[in-house]
């Protein structure tokens, strides 16, 4: 269930750079329509919580880490994401949650749709009965 998409990381002695173009050999396997950060979480602060029927997205943590679970409804796995070159991609209906962001974590996503609160699952039980239709 855990899959990594990875980023060539580009950059000499200034220091190091990477890029996520549209419409080239991209290694984003979907058309990026949302881009969004999360970042400054309290410590001790969770989140997350929840699936989406259609949306599916690529988490890429490019400062600090944070704990990442997924969970497709027969499988649940927790992995560390600390590396800015490496993004986790989260396959729609995969419930996800996201714990013990370090102080300076910066974790940006990228969704394969714009914002719709239609496609989200917010409830664990729902998720799990429609995950294992």
């Amino acid at each position: 269930m855990i899959k990594w998409v990875d980023f060539q990381s580009l950059g000499d002695e200034r220091g190091d750079l990477v890029a996520i173009e549209i419409g080239m050999e991209k290694a984003v396997p979907f058309e990026i329509k949302r881009v969004y950060y999360i970042y400054r979480t309290a410590e001790g602060v969770s989140r997350g919580y929840h699936a989406h029927r259609n949306l599916k997205q690529v988490a890429i943590c490019v400062s600090g880490k944070c704990r990442m679970v997924l969970d497709n409804g027969r499988k649940r796995e927790n992995i560390w994401m600390s590396n800015p070159t490496k993004g986790l991609l989260i396959e729609s209906m995969t419930w996800r949650e996201m714990h013990d962001f370090s102080d300076d974590c910066v974790l940006v996503v990228l969704a394969s749709e714009h914002y719709d609160e239609s496609d989200y699952i917010r409830d664990y039980q729902a998720f799990l009965r429609l995950a294992t239709i």
